[in-house]
């Protein structure tokens, strides 16, 4: 099972795990809670995970795709243009690891506030 449910505030996500070494790391870590950080265009947050930053990391993500950042240990939800895009791409700050997908819409992710809890847990 590679399934996992990201609860951030009111928004749901249903994700799909790759089969990788961070995914491996952050389902090993489940359950847990954090607190939301925003950056215009992406909501991340700290994970209790630690995995090396693969050599197909990449900092432009295609919509519903999810990330972990090398550095701060953090899930990375890049959900439209940031102050680093270029257009309308979704480009994270540094590239991070490409774990995950969801085919849920991540507009209602605009609306997540700083400080808000995030849970993380296993999905059936």
């Amino acid at each position: 099972m590679r399934k996992l449910k990201i609860t951030i505030g009111h928004v749901v996500l249903h994700v799909d795990g790759y089969d990788c070494k961070t995914t491996d790391a952050i389902l090993a870590a489940v359950p847990f809670e954090t607190r939301a950080a925003i950056w215009q265009g992406e909501v991340y947050f700290q994970a209790p995970v630690h995995a090396d930053r693969d050599d197909n990391a990449r900092d432009v993500v295609e919509p519903g795709e999810l990330a972990f950042r090398h550095e701060g240990e953090s899930i990375v939800i890049g959900y439209g243009p940031t102050p680093c895009s270029e257009g309308d791409e979704i480009r994270l700050a540094i590239p991070a690891n490409i774990w995950g997908r969801t085919p849920d819409d991540l507009g209602k992710l605009a609306e997540v506030e700083a400080g808000e809890l995030v849970k993380v847990e296993a999905a059936d």
